[in-house]
């Protein structure tokens, strides 16, 4: 061998011995890759659980957030609710719904009471029967003012044909308010018309309960007014200027609506409603009494009319000879109360 065969063995000694080592770098290399790309993906999957720990961690501060101001808010609810129960208990506005259950059942009560006072009313004696006594032989004197006070008693006619003289002029007059309005009558004369039913009501008043008692009230107030102004004519004709008619209704607005609807049925001013005039106004039963025990006292005849509102009338008025009263049913009662 020569020397320059040698050079040429080193050489593929070393290419030979590159050749051998590349095998063992590539592995190496692949898992120095692999062990990188592990620890990528501990380090990514730890991340995201770091993440998912602060989403879940501020998600449950919300929630106990959101709960406790729903707790909060609960509660404000729950102190308002007890409040509210509490005036609902005290004031007049809470207890609306018992009262008027109540009022119903007390007026339902008033009504039927106040007919069976009427009932006997009209079966009361109230006119002083003379009383006959035969004298004694021992006392044959008497004088002259006992005998005119006796013949006095004894020609007072009885309440329940007060009206039975003019039975054919209080029948005329019905029939003709049957026929149809008047609207150019004269003042004081009933210038609208009358129902059937409406001159049956006022021929029982007249003639089978003598002018004084209650009646059925024909459903609202407007009827009842226009059913008492034919009743005003017809007294109108009868006495002439010799009777007031007295009008009782505790509310001013029920008087104002008495007010105009008489207006308008008899033709009259507002002159003609005051102390002094044909009707006179009234909203307690007190000045009522009154006025009529002072026109009695002149001679004069009180025409007492009662608003189907009132729920009791005092036992004075029952002592007058002409009262009409209109006895609403339990219905027209609630209603009224509730428009109070």
């Amino acid at each position: 061998m020569t020397k320059a065969d040698l050079p040429k063995k080193n050489e593929s000694q070393e290419e030979q011995t590159s050749q051998s080592s590349k095998p063992v770098k590539n592995v190496k290399t692949k898992e120095i890759t692999k062990l990188s790309q592990q620890d990528n993906l501990v380090t990514s999957q730890n991340y995201n659980q770091d993440i998912s720990q602060d989403i879940i961690r501020i998600a449950l501060n919300d929630l106990k957030e959101k709960r406790s101001n729903l707790e909060k808010e609960i509660e404000t609810l729950e102190k308002r609710k007890q409040r509210l129960e509490k005036e609902a208990s005290t004031t007049f506005s809470g207890q609306s719904d018992s009262i008027a259950r109540r009022v119903k059942g007390f007026q339902e009560y008033l009504t039927g009471a106040l007919q069976d006072l009427s009932n006997s009313v009209e079966q009361l004696d109230l006119i002083a029967q003379p009383v006959v006594v035969n004298p004694s032989p021992l006392d044959q004197t008497k004088t002259k003012e006992s005998e005119e006070v006796e013949e006095k008693v004894d020609t007072t006619p009885a309440i329940a044909e007060t009206f039975k003289p003019d039975k054919d002029l209080i029948l005329q007059l019905l029939s003709q308010y049957l026929e149809g309005p008047d609207y150019y009558a004269d003042p004081w004369k009933f210038r609208r018309s009358l129902e059937p039913q409406d001159a049956e009501i006022l021929q029982d008043w007249f003639f089978n309960m003598g002018g004084r008692g209650a009646q059925p009230s024909r459903g609202n107030r407007p009827r009842n007014v226009l059913l008492a102004a034919a009743l005003i004519a017809i007294l109108g004709e009868l006495y002439g200027d010799r009777f007031q008619a007295l009008v009782l209704a505790s509310q001013p607005e029920r008087l104002g609506e008495w007010r105009r609807g008489l207006q308008d049925a008899l033709g009259l001013n507002r002159e003609d409603f005051g102390p002094n005039s044909g009707i006179v106004l009234f909203e307690r039963p007190e000045p009522l009494i009154e006025r009529a025990d002072r026109l009695e006292a002149e001679n004069e005849v009180p025409l007492i009319l009662i608003d189907a509102a009132e729920q009791s009338i005092e036992i004075p008025i029952l002592q007058f000879p002409i009262w009409l009263t209109f006895a609403a049913t339990p219905d027209e009662l609630y209603i009224e109360e509730e428009l109070i």
